[in-house]
C-alpha cells in the first residue's frame, strides 16, 4: 500500500523477499544466554578481588609453612640450651639482621670475642636457645592451640544452636538458659580457674578455651536456622516428608555456611591472643615449651637490653592476628548474600 497524492509516492510498501523468518531451533530455544554462576563460585571470584584478603593469604600460607619447617632449617632445637652463646643478636653468615651484624648494644662483636663460629639468624635467650627455631616452633603450637579450639567451638556451637533452634519451644528455652548462664560468667575467670585445676598445658589450654568458647557460635547458628526454618523452601521438604536430619543437614546448615566460615575465621585469632595473654601472666606453657605467648613474655623482661627478643615473636603474632581479621573481613564481604549482582 502507498500514499498517493497525485505524484511520485512518498511511502512504499516493502518487497516481501526482504523479511525472511530467522532459523529456530525448538531445543535450544529455552538455552541461558550466559552460563549460570553458584553462589560459592561468585562468593570466591569477590574474595579474590578484594586485595587484603589476598595478600593475608599469602601471609598466612608463609607463616604456616615457616611454622612447619622452620624449626627443622638449622641444627639447632627449640630446647637446647648452651650458655656459652647467651643472649647473642641475630647474625646471618656475617650479615646481621635489622643492621645488628652480630654486634651488641655497645658495637662489640659477640661472635668474635666469645670465639664462636655458629649463626643465630634470630639471636638466642638468656640459656643460649635458638631464637629462631623458638619462635617457629612457638607459632606452630599457637597455631595448633588456636585451630583445634576453633574446630571444637565449631563442632559444639553447630550442634547445639542448631538443636535449639531446629526444634524451639521448651529445648530451646532450656538451651538458652544455659548459654545465658555461661555468658554471665567472665570468660577470663572461668579460663583461668580450669587452668589452675589442671596442670598448665596445651591440653588444658585448649580445653579451657572451648568451656565458653563455642557460646558465639551456638548463637549464630541459632539465629541464622530461626530465620530460614520458616522459609517456604523448608515448609515444602518438611510437606514431601523431609526428616528433621535431612532438614537440617541439607537444607538449613548449606544456607548459613556463610556466617560459621566467618565467624571461625574471627574465632582463631582470638584463640591465638588467648593463649598468648594466658602465657603471658603465667598460666600457658610451661618450659621448655614455646608459644608465642611465652617468647613475648619472655622478650618483654629483658626487653631494655635485648629488644630483638621481644620483637620477632611480636611481629610474628602482629601479622598472624591482623591477617586473620582481613581474611574474615574479606570473606564476610563475600558470602553476603546482599553483595550478589
Amino acid at each position: 500500500m502507498s500514499i498517493n497524492t497525485g505524484k511520485t509516492p512518498l511511502i512504499k510498501e516493502p518487497a516481501d523477499d526482504l523479511f525472511r523468518p530467522a532459523p529456530l531451533d525448538n531445543e535450544v530455544s529455552e538455552e541461558i544466554g550466559t552460563p549460570s554462576v553458584s553462589f560459592w563460585k561468585e562468593a570466591r571470584e569477590r574474595l579474590f578481588k578484594n586485595k587484603g584478603a589476598v595478600i593475608s593469604i599469602g601471609v598466612l600460607v608463609l607463616i604456616v609453612v615457616m611454622a612447619i619447617i622452620g624449626p627443622m632449617m638449622n641444627e639447632h632445637t627449640y630446647r637446647s640450651q648452651n650458655l656459652l652463646h647467651s643472649n647473642l643478636p641475630a647474625k646471618v653468615d656475617g650479615l646481621g639482621w635489622l643492621g645488628m651484624n652480630g654486634l651488641d648494644a655497645r658495637g662489640k662483636d659477640v661472635y668474635a670475642d666469645r670465639n664462636i663460629e655458629e649463626n643465630y639468624w634470630f639471636g638466642t635467650d638468656e640459656f643460649g636457645r635458638d631464637l629462631w627455631t623458638r619462635v617457629w616452633k612457638g607459632t606452630q603450637i599457637s597455631l595448633f592451640i588456636a585451630l583445634v579450639a576453633a574446630a571444637l567451638d565449631l563442632v559444639i556451637g553447630v550442634i547445639y544452636g542448631g538443636i535449639s533452634s531446629f526444634y524451639g519451644g521448651r529445648v530451646d528455652n532450656y538451651m538458652q538458659r544455659v548459654i545465658e548462664v555461661l555468658m554471665g560468667i567472665p570468660n577470663l575467670i572461668v579460663i583461668i580457674l580450669f587452668i589452675l585445676i589442671l596442670e598448665p598445658g596445651v591440653t588444658s589450654i585448649i580445653l579451657a578455651m572451648v568451656i565458653t568458647g563455642w557460646v558465639g557460635m551456638a548463637r549464630v547458628v541459632r539465629g541464622q536456622i530461626l530465620q530460614l526454618k520458616g522459609q517456604e523452601f523448608v515448609l515444602a521438604s518438611r510437606t514431601l516428608g523431609a526428616s528433621s536430619s535431612r532438614l537440617i543437614g541439607k537444607h538449613l546448615l548449606p544456607n548459613v555456611m556463610g556466617p560459621i566460615i566467618v565467624t571461625v575465621m574471627f574465632t582463631i585469632p582470638t584463640a591465638i591472643f588467648f593463649e598468648a595473654f594466658l602465657s603471658f601472666i603465667g598460666l600457658g606453657l610451661q618450659a621448655p615449651l614455646a608459644s608465642l605467648g611465652v617468647l613475648i613474655e619472655d622478650g618483654y623482661k629483658s626487653m631494655r637490653y635485648f629488644s630483638y627478643k621481644l620483637i620477632y615473636p611480636a611481629l610474628v603474632i602482629s601479622l598472624t592476628m591482623i591477617s586473620f581479621n582481613l581474611l574474615a573481613d574479606g570473606l564476610r564481604d563475600a558470602l553476603d548474600p546482599k553483595m550478589r549482582r
